[in-house]
């Protein structure tokens, strides 16, 4: 039987507070048995990726009791049950269901008198039916030209995560001969954002992807009518450039505006949809319909890896777990994400929404005030860049925050040059290689503007090339471990009401029904 109970009433949790400091990693690192530790500290992941937590302040005692702490907790059991159907989204009462986009894991799941594994089949296939028609010229523009580029409108999940991804596989698609069409996207409700991207395509060309899952986000039909009026100025019809993807009870769809609707649920939030039609029509129109199904079958990989019950072959679950003992226990309060891959260069800005909105509370699923603290601040930057900016701040500032570092042996494209004896590409690992250690053992020196007091944990994961499966199994993998630490938390990882008030007064100010402060400010800004 599953119990939700609170991380500090936990005995593992306990245990784990009396072994704080146990580690010091310029002792662990800095001895000859070293290259045992990184070999030992390395646990296989899904497509081909490693994860390798050497770097961590943690040692075969602390793992012990933090497998302790993942049995206590019933991870597993909680995974199965998300995976299963059952209502795991206690704020608005709903099943949690971004898995099945990409595999069946267990049962089947039935909802809204459908089987759910099915609807997202056929909508992945719908999807890839109409790309194909794009590709090919079937399906063409008004004067019968084809389209050649594709605009995405949306904000939040249905903006942060396919634009992520879609710049995690341009230049890969480019040298592989899979690039199908140039892929944009406008989600601000700043007007400048918008009329910046229409000037960069040619709108006779162009198809633009509306997402709304109910079909009335004011943001996204914000948007949506900036760009129907350049549309129209144009002497084009906007219903031979726009598609939707939304719930099949909105607005949007069935509606003769749009060339094709394509369909998610509330089972999925926006955060968690990369791997849906939200991720998929864009993708599949910019790649091809098999690039997006090589990265499903990573994100299903790694999916699968998150059902084993032994954290040292559950990557995620083990990730997840160090988290909290770096964040419960070591008490740090920030993570930083550090990409040593320029295509990763927005995969960052997604985690932060996928790991601040869903963990980023202070009651349980109950509701009631939990006494410990949640999820960390979420921030990065690809690599080598960030080294020149903030990481002045992690190696000597006064705040310890634990580091995430991404890389990948061989570059996307194939090209390089050799200068002073070595290529770019091995620059680029060796600076990564070199971080690990600094901030792991850092350097003594009589002068203080010098010294690096090291201790900075840090984790690597790194594969041969970042291609659509390892992208896929690297996504599934964070949206796992999130969802492993909500379980943890004992908080509802699947809901976002903190987004909420601030729409609705907006709202409010929009219609004038508005008084003391809120009108007060508004007046500095709005005329």
């Amino acid at each position: 039987m599953i119990t939700w109970e609170n991380l500090d009433t936990l005995p593992a949790y306990k245990k784990l507070l009396s072994l704080k400091g146990q580690v010091k990693l310029a002792d662990a690192l800095g001895n000859s048995d070293a290259p045992n530790r990184v070999a030992s500290y390395s646990v296989p992941m899904a497509a081909g990726l490693t994860y390798n937590y050497a770097a961590k302040q943690v040692n075969d005692q602390i793992m012990s009791v933090l497998s302790d702490l993942s049995r206590e907790a019933q991870l597993t059991e909680k995974f199965e049950a998300l995976y299963n159907g059952e209502i795991i989204n206690t704020g608005e009462k709903r099943m949690v269901l971004h898995q099945l986009t990409r595999g069946q894991l267990g049962k089947d799941v039935v909802a809204e008198g459908k089987n759910k594994r099915e609807f997202y089949v056929e909508q992945q296939k719908a999807i890839a039916e109409f790309a194909d028609k794009v590709h090919s010229g079937k399906l063409v523009n008004e004067k019968g030209e084809k389209y050649t580029t594709v605009c995405q409108i949306g904000i939040g999940g249905s903006d942060l995560g396919p634009r992520a991804m879609y710049l995690a596989l341009e230049n890969w698609a480019k040298a592989e001969g899979k690039f199908k069409m140039e892929a944009k996207f406008i989600s601000n409700v700043d007007p400048d954002d918008g009329a910046a991207v229409i000037a960069s395509i040619d709108l006779a060309h162009t198809i633009f992807i509306l997402v709304s899952k109910s079909g009335t986000t004011l943001e996204t039909l914000t948007n949506e009518s900036f760009v129907k009026d350049f549309i129209k100025k144009e002497d084009l019809d906007p219903s031979k450039h726009m598609i939707a993807v939304t719930s099949e009870t909105s607005p949007l769809a069935h509606n003769p505006d749009y060339l094709a609707a394509f369909y998610m649920d509330d089972f999925i939030g926006g955060r968690y949809s990369s791997t849906s039609a939200v991720g998929g029509a864009i993708l599949s129109l910019a790649f091809g319909p098999d690039v997006f199904a090589e990265f499903l079958n990573g994100a299903a990989e790694a999916d699968a890896t998150a059902k084993n019950a032994d954290i040292k072959k559950n990557p995620a679950m083990l990730d997840a777990l160090i988290g909290i003992y770096e964040r419960n226990v070591q008490e740090y309060p920030s993570t930083a994400i550090l990409p040593y891959s320029q295509a990763l260069s927005r995969f960052p800005a997604h985690l932060q929404q996928l790991d601040m909105e869903s963990n980023g509370k202070s009651v349980n699923r109950d509701g009631k005030k939990i006494d410990y603290v949640t999820g960390p601040v979420i921030f990065g930057e690809p690599g080598t860049n960030g080294q020149h900016s903030f990481y002045q701040l992690l190696h000597q500032g006064t705040n310890i925050i634990p580091l995430q570092f991404i890389a990948f042996k061989e570059n996307q494209t194939g090209k390089d040059v050799v200068i002073e004896g070595s290529t770019s590409q091995k620059k680029l690992c060796a600076n990564v290689t070199a971080q690990i250690v600094a901030f792991a053992c850092g350097k003594d020196n009589e002068n203080p503007n010098k010294f690096f007091a090291g201790e900075r944990p840090s984790s690597l994961i790194y594969g041969e090339r970042l291609t659509p499966k390892t992208l896929g199994a690297l996504l599934a993998h964070y949206e796992n471990k999130v969802m492993f630490q909500g379980f943890v938390w004992n908080v509802n990882s699947f809901d976002q009401e903190g987004v909420q008030l601030g729409k609705t007064l907006a709202k409010a100010v929009l219609s004038g029904s508005m008084s003391g402060a809120l009108k007060s400010f508004a007046d500095l800004l709005i005329k």
